[in-house]
């Protein structure tokens, strides 16, 4: 690679008007990783063949990797211009997505199911846009559609398992979920969702499960922990919460476990450690998602009763597991879906030309062409959740 590399610069600076070694040049850069040199070189092509929609097409591609989505829209739409493709209009309706334009994205992907009426990743991109236009049904409709053509379209699945879940049609939802599960058993999003359910369905142990299955494969996951805290200290498991949440800190300092600890040595009445780990948790602001001004609250007076000698009783109650915010949560992990997806579109995508001689009218699939990079539309259910969580679901 190297050596090619080398090669074709080496001709390159003896020709600069050599535009077949220009154009080799930028399809070794892209593939190795190297986008910026290839957006220069494709963008020099561009303004001498400004009418070859394969040099349109591929420095598209190249925005994309390089998440300069308004100029890749640009490009994408003058390559349709010049010669309306399948593949360019897929792509166009990836970055629609990636803008968040709904309306027009749902244009681009229904072009492609003209052509390719069996393209699951168009049905999920339809499904998604829906979704975000609030329509529901339209949004289940496709989703659905996705996993019958592709059963292994875990994101799909885990679309429906969460509008399942919002209209109360919690069969549905579980099912949906374990469908995840069995795609990739490592979705710690899907555990978590059935960790909520069942916890609030009165199953804590089977709760408990998903939520250490949610950990064990996102140790990152605070609204996993904290639903922890809450099941444990229910049942008066604080001994096991407590190891859980010192395994955890061993790893990595974070405010927000700190804080469930210092709730965990209120409820049993542990004075110091509960000043101390308030303390921890306000030296941790950067990831202490709770109300700063209520932690310092809660530190303030546990310092006015140590300084007084005064015991801290220990808790009888478990504050109420409650829902609220759960968009606020969903968009979140909308963002982290995205930003999975795009690298795994970066991996896909490789950069080479547009061939029209692979032009047909068949509609076999081809993963590689069609994988959607932005899902960004992972959630979960639990409002908790919502308050602070920001990579789950």
């Amino acid at each position: 690679m190297g050596n090619d590399i080398e090669t074709l610069q080496a001709l390159l600076k003896e020709d600069p008007s050599n535009f077949q070694a220009r154009r080799e040049l930028s399809f070794i850069l892209v593939n190795n990783g190297f986008n910026e040199e290839a957006e220069g070189n494709l963008e020099y092509l561009c303004k001498y063949f400004p009418e070859d929609a394969e040099l349109h097409y591929n420095l598209g591609i190249v925005y994309e990797k390089l998440k300069k989505f308004e100029k890749a829209k640009e490009v994408y739409k003058k390559a349709i211009e010049i010669s309306p493709q399948e593949d360019f209009y897929y792509n166009l309706g990836e970055v629609l997505v990636d803008l968040k334009e709904w309306d027009e994205a749902e244009k681009c992907f229904k072009e492609v199911l003209k052509t390719d009426p069996n393209d699951p990743n168009c049905y999920f991109n339809l499904g998604l846009c829906y979704y975000n236009k609030g329509e529901k049904n339209k949004a289940l409709d496709n989703f659905q559609k996705a996993v019958a053509i592709n059963p292994k379209d875990v994101y799909a699945y885990f679309y429906l398992g969460y509008i399942y879940q919002n209209d109360g049609l919690i069969n549905f939802a579980i099912d949906s979920y374990k469908k995840v599960l069995e795609v990739s058993p490592d979705y710690s999003w899907a555990y978590f969702n059935l960790g909520s359910i069942a916890f609030k369905n009165g199953n804590d142990e089977e709760a408990k499960e998903y939520l250490k299955k949610t950990i064990q494969f996102n140790p990152a996951d605070c609204e996993a922990y904290k639903l922890l805290v809450k099941i444990c200290l229910k049942n008066n498991e604080a001994e096991e919460i407590l190891e859980i949440l010192h395994t955890a800190l061993e790893k990595e300092e974070n405010g927000d476990l700190f804080y469930c600890l210092a709730r965990v040595y209120k409820f049993i009445g542990d004075s110091e450690k509960y000043y101390d780990t308030l303390k921890h948790a306000l030296q941790n602001p950067y990831t202490l998602s709770y109300p700063k001004d209520a932690v310092k609250n809660e530190f303030d007076s546990i310092s006015k009763k140590i300084g007084k000698h005064e015991d801290l009783e220990p808790e009888h109650e478990v504050e109420e597991y409650k829902e609220d915010e759960n968009d606020e949560s969903f968009d979140e992990q909308e963002e982290d879906y995205e930003a999975d997806e795009e690298e795994e579109y970066d991996e896909e995508n490789e950069y080479e030309e547009y061939d029209n001689s692979d032009e047909s009218d068949e509609s076999e699939w081809d993963e590689d062409d069609s994988e959607d990079d932005e899902y960004e539309d992972d959630e979960e259910y639990e409002d908790d959740f919502s308050e602070d969580n920001s990579d789950e679901e």
